[in-house]
């Protein structure tokens, strides 16, 4: 399988975000900020390296806590 992101809510959120296309693993590339936004929607495409090709997507919500308050 090959993952991939491909879209994200907000568009700027999209620099934030990394994904291993070997393993689908998310990780964080920047800061978030609770005050500038506090949810993040990534949609992830998986996709198999048969022939033809099939994928599969899914959404990924991140909501970002304010622990200060």
């Amino acid at each position: 399988f090959s993952y991939s992101i491909i879209s994200s809510v907000p568009v700027a959120s999209r620099d934030l975000f990394r994904i291993d296309p070997k393993t689908g693993e998310i990780r964080l590339t920047g800061a978030l900020d609770f005050e500038n936004v506090h949810l993040h929607e990534l949609q992830i495409e998986a996709q198999d390296n048969g022939w033809p090709s099939l994928s599969g997507h899914c959404s990924v919500e991140l909501e970002v806590l304010d622990v200060n308050d």
